[in-house]
């Protein structure tokens, strides 16, 4: 079996309430999906976040010109080829050594971005190759895997105690554990939303604090030991993006909260570091920001050999496979409960793992187990 062509759909629709988190505005979904096409009919499919989408989808285009030929199932040596674009290399000045030529500094992202797409659905392919599903490609069994419902996102001028009644909702949906966005508002107004959220969801539900990366290390200090008394399971991405593994862990020994980290890392040589500073209770790799499933499970293994838990970043249907694969060294997936923060995930399949009662269910359908609805893709192409 040969590569014959990469094909990206990028995907953007307005959302009914544009909404922030500490750190950004959010006026739009984007999603970006990636079709991997073979000489046996076997196609796979991956998304990808982050933009801008145009720049990721010409480098998808350049990268698939440099795999037609390959073999889709030898994912490792394709992921090596591509990532050798993101750096300078003896002889591949111009790209004369027959690989993609060095690109400039600042589309790494979106190039980390790209070998993602193009990575999960080689995975897809693979699963279909076999005829199994990724997860029992992996060695896993479990078709039920736990997840929590992100939300709380800011609406200017909403009341502080608006959200509780979203995450009520969430609970209703048989959700045993939510994060909410923290961080925006002085740490007087986050007690207020915090409190509200707990007295609305119960005393037996997980609550988690997502950060956005506010604070630095003493005010993050003081802001755990504000917020603890509300049984937080963890803080996520609390400090500011430039602090380091030295600060984290400073700030581990300070916490009476567990702290998780890692959606923006984009590779496992950086996440290693947040994992080996012994800061961190769980790590949070995307596979659809970030280098792909190849390099998802290099983190994951990484983890479970230094006894930190996995929570990979949103895509539960893509996650999940890699959860149910690491059993109890995976604390779950994320999911959103509601339809209006990412209306394009929950658009885009009509064949898709099952998101109900707190859990994701997983299918014996091939590869991921989705199904493309071609419809909404041209209704929503960007």
């Amino acid at each position: 079996m040969k590569i014959t062509e990469v094909k990206t759909y990028p995907l953007r629709m307005a959302l009914q309430q544009p909404s922030w988190t500490a750190h950004e505005i959010s006026g739009d979904a984007t999603l970006t999906l990636f079709e991997v096409r073979t000489d046996e009919g076997i196609a796979g499919y991956g998304e990808v976040q982050g933009g801008p989408q145009k720049t990721i989808c010409d480098l998808a285009k350049a990268y698939g010109e440099c795999i037609t030929g390959m073999d889709p199932l030898g994912h490792v040596d394709i992921w090596e080829k591509l990532f050798s674009s993101t750096s300078p290399r003896p002889g591949g000045l111009g790209g004369w050594d027959g690989l993609p030529a060095p690109l400039p500094r600042g589309q790494r992202p979106q190039a980390m971005a790209a070998i993602g797409g193009i990575d999960i659905a080689l995975w897809d392919i693979k699963g279909k190759a076999a005829n199994m599903p990724v997860y029992k490609l992996l060695g896993g069994s479990r078709t039920s895997v736990f997840t929590y419902s992100t939300g709380g996102y800011y609406i200017e001028g909403a009341p502080l105690e608006s959200c509780a009644e979203e995450f009520a909702g969430y609970v209703e949906m048989g959700y045993r554990a939510v994060k909410m966005k923290t961080g925006a508002f002085s740490v007087k107004d986050e007690l207020i939303r915090i409190k509200a959220v707990r007295d609305a969801i119960g005393p037996d539900v997980l609550l988690m604090l997502d950060m956005n990366a506010p604070y630095g290390v003493d005010d993050c200090i003081a802001f755990a030991k504000a917020v603890a008394p509300h049984d937080i399971f963890w803080l996520e991405e609390p400090l500011h993006w430039h602090l380091q593994p030295a600060d984290f862990v400073r700030l581990a020994k300070g916490s009476p909260i567990p702290l998780a980290h890692g959606e923006r890392e984009w590779t496992r040589f950086t996440i290693r570091d947040f994992i080996d500073s012994g800061a961190l209770g769980y790590v949070q790799f995307d596979s659809t920001r970030h280098a792909g499933f190849t390099e998802s499970l290099r983190i994951a293994h990484h983890a479970e050999q230094q006894g930190v838990k996995i929570a990979p970043h949103t895509a539960p249907q893509l996650h999940a496979h890699l959860a149910s694969a690491f059993g109890d060294a995976a604390f779950g997936a994320e999911s959103h409960g509601g339809t209006d923060r990412h209306p394009i995930q929950h658009g885009l399949y009509t064949e898709h793992a099952d998101v109900r009662d707190g859990m994701v269910h997983l299918s014996d359908r091939p590869g991921f187990g989705v199904e493309i609805d071609w419809d909404f893709v041209k209704k929503v192409g960007a």
